[in-house]
């Protein structure tokens, strides 16, 4: 299978839901504006961070990775599992790719991606984050790299998802997107990197303007993804759910995924995402049958 891209470049943007759409971003607005973009990417049920980033970078529903926000802050990623993250799976095919994982909430790297297979990693406030992360991308190239944002949902436990506040902070952060695109731009590596903005949930707010997640409400479920690059079609994406993070990385990379398996691999392309792309995309809306409960937990970058 060719390799698409020379470069993948993911930025998560923790609780930004599909508010993207609403919000000042001009940054976004001009990177993806020939791009393929959805404000209705369907999140993991429940709607938690562990469960929506695990879909994203492992390929599969939580109810087979299994992963809970506890257990990533808690338990290193199994390296022998039977379900790798994407970084273990391009290392496998890949032995000499430059490989990095860039947190703000940094169980993610701790919990979700392989410890044992020379991935770079930092943390830090988004703020201070990109600039280590801008460094990192001038100096090594990466092959994949993920970045990972997290005050925007943190404006949205504080002061209510959708609400001023909140809206400001994605402002903000799309101020730290341009300046990553701007990098890999400098780096002289744009024309053969595909760049991806994507949310892992949204949230809902109580009459006290304070906000939550886990539950399957739209604000909670549907969610922005976007991605540009040469072979990316100009288009607003109807279908897609958020897992399908993983197979648009492995094509991106020429790697083949796995066999499609509801007890399993359930990571798809969607359509008309890519020029060269043909494949169907199959309908996998009663997947998301888990309980719905909300998130006890206030969510916020906790340094490992």
């Amino acid at each position: 299978m060719e390799r698409k891209y020379s470069h993948v470049i993911v930025i998560g943007v923790d609780g930004a839901g599909s508010w993207f759409k609403d919000a000042d971003t001009p940054n976004f607005d001009r990177i993806f504006k020939n791009g393929a973009v959805t404000y209705s990417a369907l999140s993991s049920k429940p709607t938690i961070s562990a469960e929506c980033w695990g879909s994203m970078l492992i390929g599969t529903g939580p109810e087979v990775h299994g992963l809970t926000n506890e257990i990533v802050s808690t338990v290193p990623y199994d390296v022998n599992s039977p379900f790798p993250s994407l970084f273990r799976r391009i290392r496998e095919k890949y032995p000499d790719a430059v490989l990095g994982s860039y947190c703000d909430w940094n169980p993610i790297t701790y919990g979700i991606v392989e410890n044992n297979i020379g991935v770079s990693h930092d943390t830090a406030h988004d703020t201070e984050l990109t600039p280590i992360v801008c460094d990192y991308i001038s100096k090594n190239k990466p092959d994949f790299l993920f970045i990972h944002f997290d005050s925007v949902d943190g404006a949205g436990h504080g002061s209510g998802y959708g609400l001023p506040a909140f809206m400001a902070r994605i402002h903000e952060v799309d101020k730290l997107i341009g300046d990553v695109y701007s990098t890999v731009k400098d780096a002289g590596i744009l024309e053969n990197t595909l760049f991806i903005v994507i949310a892992d949930h949204g949230g809902a707010n109580d009459n006290k303007c304070h906000g939550s997640h886990g539950g399957w409400t739209d604000g909670e479920k549907y969610v922005t993804f976007a991605a540009t690059g040469n072979g990316v079609n100009k288009t607003l994406i109807e279908a897609m759910n958020i897992r399908d993070l993983a197979a648009i990385v492995l094509y991106a990379m020429g790697i083949e995924a796995p066999e499609f398996d509801e007890e399993g691999w359930t990571s798809q392309i969607p359509e008309g995402l890519f020029a060269d792309y043909t494949g169907g995309y199959r309908d996998i809306s009663h997947l998301t049958g888990a309980a719905p409960r909300i998130s006890k937990i206030h969510h916020e970058s906790e340094l490992i």
